[in-house]
């Protein structure tokens, strides 16, 4: 099954594909140059020095060799968000990782989600250092239905990461029974 990480600039996705894929992960990354970061702003994320710039590939194998799921790592900056279709295509759902010091980042992200019907979770990156805020407090702010999962994460730690796709695995499961289940009228 194919699973879609996306996110802003320089919040964690390559990391998080890295910190779980069973394989040596596919990564597309580039240098940030002088020129870039004025395109764009690496403001709360001075320390890096690489970017994605077509997209990391994973892959795990959940419950004992019974699912094996696809991670396709979207880049973050909207110059390259082109691409995001591309990977979206016959995805399960999709992992919207949010950085709560640049939460404004993930409306567009969030929106590109909603209008693909693509089912999605929220993973709250926990940085170091950032602060730290209640699931619904971060899905008040960013107007998420209450039927989506928000999760918080450590895109550095396996058993977090894991915990992540499994949320997801089982919330797209339930949309689709739900899309496919006639409503009642009573």
């Amino acid at each position: 099954m194919k699973i879609l990480i996306v996110g802003g600039y320089g919040v964690g996705k390559t990391t998080l594909v890295g910190a779980i894929s069973e394989i040596e992960p596919l990564t597309t990354e580039a240098d940030v140059t002088e020129a870039s970061t004025e395109r764009d702003p690496i403001v709360g994320i001075e320390s890096k020095t690489t970017t994605t710039v077509a997209l990391d590939f994973g892959r795990i194998t959940l419950r004992r060799r019974w699912l094996q799921l696809l991670l396709f790592g979207a880049p973050g900056q909207p110059r390259f968000w082109f691409m995001w279709d591309d990977l979206a295509t016959g995805a399960l759902g999709a992992v919207v990782l949010a950085d709560t010091r640049r939460l404004a980042d993930c409306f567009a992200v969030v929106e590109y989600c909603e209008q693909r019907r693509l089912p999605f979770v929220i993973a709250v990156n926990e940085f170091d250092h950032a602060d730290r805020y209640l699931a619904d407090e971060v899905r008040d702010a960013l107007g998420i239905p209450t039927q989506v999962p928000v999760l918080r994460c450590d895109a550095r730690d396996p058993a977090s990461v894991h915990a992540v796709l499994v949320a997801l695995a089982e919330h797209a499961l339930a949309v689709r029974r739900a899309q496919r289940s006639p409503s009642r009228k009573d």
